[in-house]
């Protein structure tokens, strides 16, 4: 390899928003900043000393492996990286902006709890930073200004941010290691130095997760009633769906690495569903052999509304009524197949975990 000359760096469009691109929160400030967390402060104080503490302070630092040229990827190759680049980006950065947003609301009401989420952000962003400046190695870059002004807001109560997000940080965490080692093993697949930096990443992606988890176990209710259980299936389902059917999507990707999608996915899942049941009072059967099988009629379903939506934009304005008529029934009968097989997921008999603080 060469070193780079000096390039033009272009501003990447951001994706067309669908229901599995990463997406921009808001909540109920005012809810979060009355929240008692008595109960469990000590633990919520021991983490945001680690927090304090910044383990990764020094480890976000570009080295000389990143001034290599990368033209030797081929184009199929180079926008892979760069779609991988730039959803991570995107979710990163999503997390930076709530959090940042939850600390300047609690400041003053909950400061505790402000200071814990300052420093996520903090994280979240370094994070996106890092992401960003290994698009400009492809020549592109999102501009995350723009995005914070153009991107739709979607509303989430406390409690539901507190469900999701501590799953996608555990996730993250398990996403990434699992790389991480995957590469360890098998440096030829190294093909991008950013993989490197995985291991000690994926500590801040568990140590967020650890302080929502914390934040539960202060909140009882969210944990040791009826509704909390289905709350706690629901969000699961949600994450393992959501990953699941990305990723599916982008196995050339996972190949490039040296990765099968659909077994690093199952692996990933197992994992995260075993670390949830260290905190949730269920966690999903995914070892019932019916978890799996309804899994890949969802990716069925969803690649039939892709298939659809490709042929219809082919047809772009010329779409008679019967072409009209039906690609509606097409994508009913899609989506028909999709809702049916998440609900017989949902319904699956869940395990109860029987942790101490639900009860």
């Amino acid at each position: 390899m060469v070193t780079t000359t000096k390039k033009t760096i272009e501003n990447k469009s951001a994706t067309e928003e669908t229901l599995l691109t990463p997406r921009f929160y808001t909540t109920n400030f005012q809810e979060l900043a009355q929240l008692d967390i008595s109960s469990n402060s000590r633990e919520i104080e021991s983490i945001v000393e680690e927090f304090r503490i910044d383990y990764n302070r020094d480890h976000f630092i570009r080295d000389k492996e990143f001034s290599n040229t990368w033209d030797f990827f081929d184009a199929k190759t180079r926008g892979i990286f760069i779609e991988f680049l730039e959803r991570s980006c995107t979710a990163e950065f999503s997390g930076f902006l709530l959090y940042k947003e939850i600390s300047r609301n609690l400041k003053k009401e909950n400061p505790l709890l402000a200071e814990g989420f300052s420093f996520m952000s903090r994280d979240e962003a370094r994070h996106a930073g890092f992401l960003n400046k290994a698009m400009s190695d492809f020549n592109v870059s999102l501009d995350l200004g723009f995005l914070t002004k153009t991107r739709k807001y979607t509303f989430f109560a406390p409690k539901f941010i507190f469900y999701a997000t501590y799953l996608s940080e555990k996730i993250g965490y398990w996403r990434y290691i699992t790389i991480y080692r995957h590469l360890e093993k098998n440096p030829d697949f190294r093909v991008y130095p950013i993989f490197r930096f995985f291991e000690s990443w994926c500590q801040d992606e568990n140590r967020h997760g650890d302080f929502f988890a914390a934040l539960l176990k202060s909140q009882k209710h969210l944990l040791n009633t009826f509704e909390s259980k289905l709350w706690c299936r629901f969000f699961l389902l949600s994450v393992f769906v959501t990953m699941y059917l990305n990723d599916l999507q982008r196995t050339e990707f996972y190949s490039t690495i040296g990765l099968d999608a659909k077994k690093f996915d199952k692996h990933v899942i197992r994992k995260t569903n075993q670390s949830s049941g260290t905190l949730f009072p269920v966690v999903l059967d995914v070892e019932n052999p019916k978890f799996f099988e309804m899994l890949d009629k969802c990716d069925e379903a969803n690649n039939e509304l892709i298939r659809i939506s490709i042929d219809e934009k082919k047809r772009d304005n010329s779409n008679s009524f019967f072409d009209s008529s039906k690609t509606l029934f097409q994508k009913f009968f899609a989506y028909q197949k999709m809702i049916f097989n998440l609900i017989k997921l949902f319904l699956l008999p869940a395990i109860d975990t029987n942790c101490i603080w639900t009860k």
